[in-house]
């Protein structure tokens, strides 16, 4: 399982009167967006254009934060999105799955965590590192 961005940008900031030096973090997790899909075995799942990779890399990052034993599901609950869930990472018998509200029946196959963890942290370390590559400091990310 992977989760893979393409053509990362932020070009709503403007239209919100923000440069990239002073935009609040409110607006660079909902304006960075990019591509965003779920794949897996080199075949895509589930994608989704002008996706905001900054709050979802955000929000993983904190996640893996919470201790183990008060670690749920995770369910993204985007600024930008009404349904909860748009992206959701579920525990299942045999690992950990990867599959959102929007296509109910789509699940990645299980994972183990430590695969999990490997994935988040390395899509946090590319979000991170696009998102200095467009001017934009990327320490209101934290490190996963």
């Amino acid at each position: 399982m992977r989760l893979v961005f393409r053509n990362i940008g932020a070009q709503d900031l403007p239209k919100r009167g923000y440069t990239p030096s002073n935009a609040p973090v409110e607006a660079l997790l909902l304006d960075i967006e990019a591509d965003l899909s779920i794949e897996e075995d080199g075949r895509t799942l589930w994608s989704e254009e002008l996706f905001q990779v900054a709050e979802l890399a955000y929000e993983l990052a904190h996640w893996l934060q919470i201790p183990e034993e008060h670690r749920g599901n995770f369910e993204l609950d985007s600024m930008d999105w009404a349904e909860r869930g748009v992206i959701r990472i579920v525990r299942s018998d045999d690992g950990w799955r990867v599959g959102t509200v929007l296509e109910q029946d789509l699940w990645t196959a299980p994972v183990p965590w430590d695969d999990l963890v490997a994935e988040i942290r390395r899509f946090d370390r590319a979000v991170r590192e696009a998102t200095a590559s467009l001017g934009i400091n990327p320490d209101f990310i934290p490190r996963a």
